[in-house]
């Protein structure tokens, strides 16, 4: 059975960042994900973790400012590798296990193949890091209408990734969002691909709400999920279309994690 959390970065944005760990707990989830540490107050963040008793279910590498990610940049070797360090050891006093990078966008002056080819460098240097040390690195497509320019956009070249990543450590994320925009096929490719996918996130569209706002049948992707046997998170990562508390009403409290 999969768990349900809450990307704070985007839900309970009305709030104060410390703050939106105890709503997370109020609305009845256990588990919590966020973009970027550098943004927030780690410090503040892991106080209130333990207070109410949550997991943290990711985090992204940080990135600089307008970028969209380190992973296939040549000129970035150094700060990625910077980064994973340092995501390391945030993971390790947050007692989380799984962490995100953003793969960046299509550079000048650099071939396709080029970019590739870092890109799975820097993959397979993260899977050896990573040996001993419980965590997984996640890596996602983003859909090109919201993200112009962004370098990994298709689901089949990122598992394509992992394959060649050749590490059990490493691992795509994949954003129901995200490939509904680039492809559709939802289920037979999660089907087809399910051992490849570290990390689930789900938001409706058009406008990234929340599930029974759009065209998704989240009722039957989410059953499917289940019936495949997928065990990992899957992530609230979506703008809600009014006060974040309500939501969630999609969602039967029961099924939300903190009171299994």
């Amino acid at each position: 059975m999969f768990t349900y959390g809450v990307n704070i970065s985007m839900i309970f944005a009305e709030y104060p960042f410390p703050d939106r760990v105890q709503k997370v707990a109020e609305a009845g989830f256990s588990a919590f994900e966020f973009w970027f540490p550098s943004l927030y107050d780690m410090k503040a963040l892991k106080e209130q973790k333990e207070r109410f008793g949550l997991e943290v279910a990711l985090f992204n590498l940080n990135t600089p400012p307008n970028m969209k990610g380190l992973l296939s940049n040549p000129k970035e070797i150094k700060q990625f590798r910077e980064s994973l360090e340092e995501a390391v050891a945030l993971a390790h006093q947050l007692g989380c296990k799984r962490i995100n990078t953003l793969t960046g966008n299509t550079l000048e002056g650099f071939s396709r193949e080029e970019q590739t080819k870092c890109a799975l460098d820097n993959l397979r240097y993260a899977g050896k890091r990573l040996e001993g040390e419980g965590i997984t690195l996640m890596f996602e497509a983003l859909n090109l209408y919201d993200s112009p320019g962004y370098f990994l956009s298709r689901s089949q070249e990122g598992f394509r990734w992992v394959e060649e990543a050749a590490s059990p450590l490493v691992k795509f994320q994949y954003d129901l969002y995200h490939m509904q925009l680039m492809e559709g096929n939802l289920l037979n490719t999660i089907r087809a691909n399910l051992d490849k996918i570290g990390h689930i996130q789900i938001a409706d569209l058009p406008g990234r709400h929340e599930p029974g706002t759009g065209e998704i049948n989240y009722p039957f992707v989410l059953k499917a999920l289940e019936e495949m046997g997928y065990s990992g998170y899957v992530n609230l990562e979506y703008i809600p279309s009014e006060k974040s508390e309500d939501s969630f009403a999609w969602l039967p409290l029961s099924a939300r994690g903190r009171n299994r």
